[in-house]
């Protein structure tokens, strides 16, 4: 099988990293194409072997990647595309039942209540996902929380997936080496209690709550990792508070960067993930994997499981006084590293990947072979004069159903297991 996958971009981040180790696990001949910034995860994703096309999309009303994608997709004989993140998708399912293509599958990585990759939902975001989900063969949720999100939104159930996200857990095993490595690299007490966190720095992910709860601790050390609007306001606050010199904002994590996430997890005594509004929660599992004590706000990954398959962990609000106390009860206790819990090896990557290769086998088995007629819904969600064959590049009006209205960004909240079947 013969399968491209099409993504908004290849920075760093959690969707991204998570193509990346299931394309190591498919077994499909896989091709990647990256809407706009290729990044760092596509040249991790060329190093294995895969190769990776840079569409060159300059915004999400850029209707010229259009009749670019369509060509792409109809001259690369693809028996499936998989569409990840939400301009992906829309661009993505136009263009692949433009182009003939039988199956087409998306899955959805950063669905949240209310936000979704970040950014504030809108109702115009949501008419336009239902608009171009009909022209997918499935969608794949990561979680049974996106699943019941998804059917909310209208998507048909038959047409819903819960594939995990998966990890591999031996890359998080703890190593004293490493952690003592870390620690003096970054200038950090071999004995000094750390507090971490990995993500995109946006208010969503609420670490302007843990930054100002580990001002409260004193010789308490934040090491941070991500990138991402807020990174100015959070140096501020640890400035403002006199804790510069104890709080560590890292920027991106990577085999190129100061840190990686396993040296990063190595380096900790308690991981915090203080958002609320998650699609799966895969930073918590890598430090569950680590043997950390852990202290999160949304979790589905470990919510949707008795609480027996997740010691450790501890569900917490966004709110500064209660994450302090949290941490003081941690460190009052030791700290001591953990075993890893059960839930760690029920979501392996090989299973995740397992559970996805049979949703291809599903969706291309029926399907019928368009290649040799263009899809007359497709036909009418391409704009008017779009001929892929002879198109000349510039811009083009979109139909009402593929205005792409940019999502709006989310403001700073109040502060207040494998399921692998079809849902």
């Amino acid at each position: 099988m013969k399968v491209l996958h099409v993504i908004t971009g290849l920075e760093v981040g959690g969707a991204e990293q998570q193509l990346r180790l299931m394309l190591r696990r498919l077994p499909a001949r896989c091709e990647v194409v990256t809407l706009t910034g290729p990044g760092p995860v596509a040249d991790g994703i060329r190093a294995d072997g895969i190769p990776v096309t840079h569409l060159g999309m300059t915004g999400n009303r850029d209707l010229r990647a259009l009749p670019r994608l369509t060509r792409l997709i109809r001259d690369g004989g693809y028996d499936l595309v998989h569409t990840h993140l939400y301009r992906a998708c829309v661009y993505g399912r136009i263009a692949a039942r433009l182009a003939g293509v039988r199956a087409v599958v998306a899955t959805e990585h950063s669905l949240g209540d209310a936000v979704i990759e970040g950014r504030r939902l809108t109702r115009g975001v949501r008419l336009l996902y239902r608009a171009t989900e009909r022209l997918g063969s499935a969608t794949v949720a990561v979680s049974d929380t996106v699943a019941a999100r998804l059917r909310r939104w209208g998507v048909p159930e038959q047409r819903i997936h819960v594939v995990p996200n998966g990890i591999e857990a031996h890359r998080f095993r703890h190593d004293p080496l490493v952690r003592s490595g870390v620690r003096s690299r970054l200038g950090i007490p071999v004995d000094a209690f750390v507090v971490g966190g990995v993500g995109r720095l946006v208010p969503a992910k609420r670490f302007d709550v843990l930054v100002r709860a580990v001002t409260r601790l004193s010789g308490v050390h934040l090491l941070l990792a991500g990138e991402g609007p807020e990174l100015e306001t959070l140096r501020r606050t640890a400035e403002q508070f006199g804790s510069a010199n104890r709080i560590h904002l890292l920027g991106a994590l990577g085999p190129d960067k100061l840190l990686d996430v396993p040296g990063l997890l190595a380096a900790l005594d308690v991981f915090v993930a203080p958002s609320q509004d998650e699609a799966f929660g895969l930073a918590v599992l890598e430090a569950l994997a680590a043997g950390l004590h852990v202290l999160y706000g949304s979790c589905p990954a470990i919510d949707e499981l008795p609480a027996d398959q997740t010691p450790g962990a501890r569900r917490i609000s966004p709110v500064v006084h209660e994450v302090t106390t949290a941490l003081r009860e941690v460190r009052r206790g030791g700290a001591e590293r953990l075993p890893v819990p059960p839930v760690v090896r029920r979501y392996d990557i090989a299973r995740s990947a397992e559970s996805l290769m049979s949703v291809y086998e599903a969706a291309v088995a029926a399907a019928p072979d368009r290649r040799a007629a263009r899809p007359q819904a497709a036909r009418a969600a391409a704009p008017a004069s779009e001929s892929p064959a002879a198109h000349t590049p510039g811009p083009e009006p979109a139909p009402p159903q593929v205005s792409l209205p940019e999502p709006a960004r989310s403001p700073a909240p109040s502060q207040g297991g494998h399921s692998l079947s079809k849902r």
